[in-house]
């Protein structure tokens, strides 16, 4: 893993330093694309050496519904033929990394047993970033083991406060008693 990571960090740099002030649409396509990257079969189409750059990036301009936007076409074919096509997800995080420590904020997923609306969404938000002192990019996924209650997940900062964890508390407690 730490191979990837040092293989992606001076394309993800890169990337940072050309985005200039439009760090929220290269980290728009780039997100995007890299998800579309975590494909399997693409990354065998990609790893083909009958497979031209150019193909590969039909097939990801296919999948991303639209045309890529310029500078996403000079990164990817830069990447295609500098054979490493495999890194995108890692420089994907690490472009992202960089983008928040600008800006002063994290990314912070809130799992929750269930469905979370903007209202609440909006009211937890404003908790959680005066909790870790700094501006949150929340995405919320559904964990229904759960029961009740959220999860955040903060970098290596954990704020568990499930109906799971408080019942995991109590049987803790009644066993070392």
């Amino acid at each position: 893993m730490a191979e990837i990571a040092t293989i992606a960090r001076p394309y993800a740099e890169a990337l940072f330093q050309a985005s200039g002030s439009d760090l929220a649409g290269t980290g728009a396509w780039l997100g995007s694309v890299a998800a579309i990257a975590g494909n399997t079969e693409l990354l065998s189409f990609a790893d083909n050496p009958n497979a031209t750059p150019e193909q590969v990036l039909g097939v990801i301009a296919g999948a991303y519904g639209q045309p890529l936007p310029p500078q996403a076409n000079n990164f990817l074919s830069a990447l295609l033929e500098n054979g490493r096509f495999t890194a995108l997800p890692e420089i994907a995080r690490q472009f992202r990394a960089l983008a928040n420590a600008q800006s002063g904020s994290s990314d912070a997923v809130v799992y929750s047993a269930f469905p979370i609306d903007d209202a609440a969404l909006g009211n937890i938000s404003g908790a959680l970033e005066k909790r870790f002192g700094r501006k949150l990019q929340l995405t919320v996924q559904q964990d229904p083991s759960l029961i009740g209650g959220i999860r955040v997940v903060v970098g290596d900062e954990v704020l568990d406060t499930s109906v799971k964890a408080r019942l995991e508390q109590m049987k803790v407690a009644l066993a070392a008693a």
